[in-house]
């Protein structure tokens, strides 16, 4: 990929995209196309179609979707199904249609069964039942992966399918009702002791397992690919490394000094009992996640009190 080539980055202002952007302008890559959702309506299949035969990008990264927590999942499941199989199948289509010498799909771990063996190997993929509170949106992605590989299959198209972990970084959502569950709690906490709130209510009962990647580490990880991939077959994205809902609410209570009590709410959903990529086929291509989770939520726990203009707000 020359550095004046033409790059198009769908969803450049949500967390991936933007960690995307950054990652390439970094390496020096000078000809990025970007369009926001009001200029450039990705389901709107004729708009995708004139961006496409205008612009003629040469390769593509494929980050925009409708992404959310257990709550927004389960609450918006007609959207996030339609919106999700429309983005990817218009894009991934005119791809095809208007040459793109490359494109990189942005998939999710939450496309493998609910009771996968853990570590989650890519084979796993449609081998059992997924979990129900997101499985509009893992379909959705599942559909975006059998695109791509059947566009390989009978176009020969170099189409690939990245499947990250939970991310959180720069550019999170920070909605309670719709916020993944790393960003929500940081929320939490700082509301919380700025407020003075005796407690903080997490929801489930703080088993579950979960592995959290930086989205500069898979920004990272998607130009590596991008680089030096180009078989059809899925690639995991993450640290294969996973701690306890309970623990992370420990380690961002430290992070942001919030001396309360942590309540677990019993009657909301946990979700999957445990979520951990195995990120062997990634590390033996020659790529591995460089950000330790401590250090990634003290950075990301900074940020947020800046953006609040909390700034004393901070871990000692």
């Amino acid at each position: 990929m020359e550095k004046n080539a033409k790059i198009f980055v769908a969803g450049h202002r949500g967390m991936v995209g933007s960690a995307i952007k950054r990652r390439l302008e970094k390496e020096g890559y000078n000809n990025i196309v970007i369009r926001t959702s009001k200029e450039l309506d990705l389901r709107d299949q004729a708009a995708v179609r004139e961006f496409f035969e205008t612009e003629k990008p040469e390769y593509v990264f494929l980050a925009a979707a409708k992404v959310g927590g257990i709550h927004a999942n389960n609450t918006y499941r007609a959207e996030f199904i339609y919106d999700n199989i429309t983005i990817q199948s218009n894009v991934i289509h005119q791809s095809y249609l208007n040459g793109v010498k490359k494109l990189v799909f942005l998939g999710s771990s939450c496309i493998y069964p609910k009771f996968a063996p853990q570590p989650m190997k890519e084979e796993v993929l449609l081998t059992g039942a997924l979990e129900p509170t997101n499985e509009p949106y893992a379909i959705a992605k599942i559909a975006g992966i059998k695109m791509c590989q059947a566009y390989h299959a009978q176009y020969g198209c170099n189409y690939i399918s990245l499947m990250p972990t939970n991310l959180y970084g720069p550019n999170d959502n920070y909605d309670l009702q719709n916020a993944h569950v790393l960003p929500a709690l940081i929320r939490k906490f700082y509301e919380a002791k700025v407020e003075g709130k005796p407690y903080v209510e997490i929801w489930g009962t703080g088993s579950p397992r979960r592995e959290f990647l930086h989205v500069d580490d898979l920004a990272d990880a998607a130009l590596f690919l991008m680089l030096n991939y180009d078989s059809p077959e899925i690639v995991n994205v993450g640290t294969g490394e996973d701690l306890t809902i309970r623990d992370l609410a420990l380690l961002i209570q430290k992070c942001i000094g919030y001396t309360g009590e942590l309540r677990f709410n019993t009657d909301k959903p946990d979700g999957t009992p445990r979520k951990l990529l195995d990120v062997s086929k990634i590390n033996n291509l020659g790529w591995k996640a460089r950000i330790g989770l401590e250090e990634g939520v003290r950075a990301v726990c900074r940020e947020y009190a800046q953006q609040r203009k909390l700034s004393g707000v901070e871990a000692g």
